[in-house]
């Protein structure tokens, strides 16, 4: 499915060099350049998607995000394909898979992101780095599911329902004190637990993913008062009672 979309989109970097290499000729510039746009803008639209996850996908995260002891049903889950931007405004892929209770929502999230040119470096599938959180979070990716329970429960954590989404993670660590040792997640994001700084990435109530995951009815990891979860955002407590009250 990358290489597809690699392909659409070097092709509509193409229409847009053919076009400019044509102003000169008849009919007018502005007539030229109405059908590029129109096709740039349809295979955008093309390219936020979303699907069961079919048996060439769960290969890859089979043993990895979706681990041996996991109690979720494959089924549970869905397959979003989406585009975002870097901070230079380039256009990349992204893979994120997710619970299918908020599927819909996640994916206009990112879209509404991508349309207004919010930068979001990375978003793959945990299982490009063996479903390592700590890998994953310091290469900034953001991602959803990746199956766990909560320590010393038989909870399912949020994120191994994917009922939770980490957001631009190097920049925006969890971070809690236990026995008086502050523990930081991950480790290299410590830089940026001051939170009054000014620096590229950064989570806070004026921010764009804010505004946009708590109007679609997620809790934000930095407004909890015994931890503090830049990067994090999940369905609250009576929505995963509904969905699954076996998992309390």
């Amino acid at each position: 499915m990358r290489r597809i979309w690699g392909v659409i989109l070097a092709a509509m970097g193409l229409a847009v060099l053919l076009s400019a290499c044509g102003k000169t000729q008849e009919p007018t510039q502005a007539t030229e350049t109405k059908p590029a746009q129109a096709t740039d803008s349809s295979a955008e639209e093309d390219a936020f998607y979303i699907t069961e996850i079919d048996d060439e996908l769960f290969a890859r995260i089979d043993g990895k995000s979706f681990k041996e002891d996991c109690t979720l049903p494959r089924e549970d889950l869905r397959y979003l394909h989406v585009l975002h931007k870097d901070l230079n405004g380039n256009t990349h892929e992204g893979e994120m898979i997710v619970s299918k209770h908020i599927a819909e929502d996640v994916l206009a999230i990112l879209k509404e992101l991508y349309q207004n040119d919010y930068p979001i470096e990375k978003i793959r599938l945990v299982d490009e780095y063996d479903a390592d959180d700590e890998r994953s979070m310091e290469d900034n990716n953001s991602s959803s599911f990746n199956f766990r329970f909560i320590s010393h429960t038989n909870r399912v954590s949020k994120h191994g329902l994917g009922l939770a989404v980490d957001i631009n993670t190097l920049y925006n660590p969890y971070t809690k004190v236990v026995d008086g040792e502050r523990i930081v997640e991950p480790v290299t994001g410590e830089p940026y637990l001051d939170r009054d700084a000014d620096f590229n990435y950064k989570i806070d109530h004026d921010d764009l993913c804010f505004k946009l995951f708590t109007e679609h009815g997620f809790e934000w990891g930095g407004d909890w008062t015994d931890r503090k979860d830049y990067q994090h955002f999940e369905m609250p407590d009576d929505k995963i009672a509904e969905w699954y009250p076996n998992n309390q």
